[in-house]
C-alpha cells in the first residue's frame, strides 16, 4: 500500500486531475515568482462568485442544488418580494457514498417539510474547512514567516496556518483541524487534516468523516485584483473520488471592523417566535 494514500487517490483520477490543474494554473512564469502578499495596504477579499463551489472541468463535480427545488437567497427574495428557500442537495451526484446520500436525503426531507436548514454558522459555530471559504468574506490575511492567519469578518472566524511545519503525529480532531502551509512560487499551499465531523463540506449540508483532507492553492489573478483558491477535497469514506473546485474573491480596500456573531433568530425570515399570551397578573 502506498505511504501517501491522498496522493494515490489523486493519481487514480489520472488525466482528470491533471487537466483540472492545467485549467486553473495556466502557463507558468519563466522566472521564479515571489510569494503572494494578500495582506498589504488594508486589503480585504470579498467573494465574487457567491457561496457555492465552482466546478473544475475533468473533476467530479461538487454537490449542487436539486433542480426540482430552486434555491432563493434572502437577497433575491427581497428583490422579488417572494419567500426565500433553503438549499436542497441534488442527491444524484455519483461521487457521494450511499451513507452520505442517506443522511442528506433525511435532511432534505425534513427541510422540505418545514424544518429550518441550520448550518453551524446559524448558531455562531465555526464553519470548518472547506466551508469556511464559502462565507463570501470579506476575508483578511495576516502573513508572517511562521504563520498565516485568515480572518472571516462575519464571525469572526479565524484560521491559523503554520508555515513550513509538518503535521502533528497525533491530531485531536477540531472544527478547523490542523493546517500547515508553504509557498510554491506565487502560490500559498495549505494542507488541512484533523477535522471533526461537526461541520459540513458545503452549504448543502454535505457530511464528512474525520478522514477529510483538504488542500488549498491560493494565488493572485487578474493582475492582483482577485485571488483564486483551487481546492482539492478528499474523504475516501464520503466521496468515491477526490474532487476539485475553485473559489475567487475580489480585492477591496477596507479595515477589519469589530463584528460579533449574534446568536438568535436575527437573520431568520418569517419564522415566528413562540410567545406566551397568558397574563402575568
Amino acid at each position: 500500500m502506498s505511504k501517501f494514500p491522498f496522493a494515490a487517490r489523486l493519481l487514480a483520477g489520472g488525466t482528470a486531475i491533471l487537466a483540472a490543474a492545467i485549467f486553473v494554473a495556466g502557463a507558468a512564469a519563466q522566472t521564479p515568482a515571489s510569494p503572494p502578499d494578500f495582506s498589504s495596504n488594508e486589503t480585504a477579499w470579498q467573494g465574487g462568485n457567491g457561496v457555492n463551489f465552482i466546478a473544475v472541468p475533468g473533476s467530479p463535480r461538487p454537490v449542487t442544488n436539486d433542480p426540482a427545488h430552486p434555491h432563493i437567497s434572502n437577497g433575491e427574495a427581497t428583490r422579488r418580494n417572494i419567500q426565500p428557500t433553503y438549499r436542497i442537495a441534488d442527491l444524484t451526484n455519483p461521487n457521494l457514498k450511499q451513507w452520505a446520500k442517506d443522511v442528506m436525503k433525511k435532511d432534505n426531507d425534513e427541510v422540505l417539510a418545514g424544518k429550518v436548514g441550520y448550518t453551524p454558522g446559524s448558531s455562531c459555530k465555526p464553519a470548518g474547512v472547506p466551508a469556511f471559504m464559502l462565507d463570501g468574506g470579506p476575508f483578511f490575511f495576516v502573513q508572517t514567516p511562521k504563520k498565516v492567519t485568515i480572518i472571516a469578518q462575519g464571525g469572526p472566524d479565524v484560521r491559523h496556518i503554520y508555515m513550513d511545519a509538518p503535521h502533528s503525529k497525533n491530531i485531536k480532531p477540531s472544527w478547523y483541524g490542523e493546517s500547515v502551509g508553504h509557498y510554491e512560487g506565487d502560490t500559498l499551499v495549505i494542507d488541512t487534516i484533523g477535522l471533526n465531523t461537526k461541520s459540513f463540506v458545503d452549504h448543502f449540508r454535505t457530511p464528512h468523516t474525520e478522514k477529510l483532507h483538504v488542500v488549498e492553492r491560493w494565488r493572485m489573478i487578474e493582475g492582483g485584483k482577485q485571488i483564486e483558491s483551487l481546492i482539492t477535497i478528499d474523504d475516501p469514506d464520503t466521496f468515491n473520488q477526490p474532487w476539485q473546485a475553485v473559489l475567487r474573491w475580489n480585492r477591496v480596500q477596507r479595515t477589519l471592523p469589530e463584528i460579533i456573531c449574534a446568536e438568535g433568530n436575527l437573520t431568520l425570515f418569517d419564522y415566528d417566535t413562540p410567545m406566551d399570551d397568558t397574563p402575568d397578573f
